[in-house]
């Protein structure tokens, strides 16, 4: 059985199925590598709309983030996707800076994606060149 927003050209973002946030799961427009998950409120949409830059809505903050914006690491964006019931969303974004995650590797640079680690055994193992 389909819902109402699974069929249809509106725009209909249902902020309040996970409290007024979207998981926003950030990919990089040639790569298509993922680089990160976000959360997004309607005003961080709006900004992001606006601005042209990923914002998000920082969960530990409590406070509107565009990424990059003191460490010139933005992510311009292409494209917003969204999910068949419209309660997530996706950035495909231009990394414009050195990386994406606010971690760095022991090259002393910051990471191109916030997934530098994979599962193998019960146990994480760097992803090659993320060390």
């Amino acid at each position: 059985m389909s819902s109402e927003r699974e069929e249809i050209s509106e725009l209909m973002l249902d902020f309040e199925r996970r409290g007024g946030l979207l998981p926003a799961i950030v990919q990089d427009a040639s790569s298509k590598e993922v680089l990160m998950v976000g959360y997004v409120n309607q005003p961080a949409l709006d900004e992001t709309l606006s601005s042209g830059y990923a914002t998000f809505w920082s969960t530990s903050r409590n406070e509107l983030w565009t990424k990059g914006k003191t460490s010139g690491d933005l992510l311009k964006v292409k494209e917003v996707l969204t999910d068949c019931d419209q309660d997530a969303i996706i950035y495909i974004v231009e990394r414009v800076g050195r990386g994406t995650c606010h971690t760095v590797g022991k090259d002393g640079k910051h990471r191109r994606s916030c997934f530098y680690r994979r599962l193998k055994e019960k146990k994480l193992e760097f992803i090659e060149g993320s060390e």
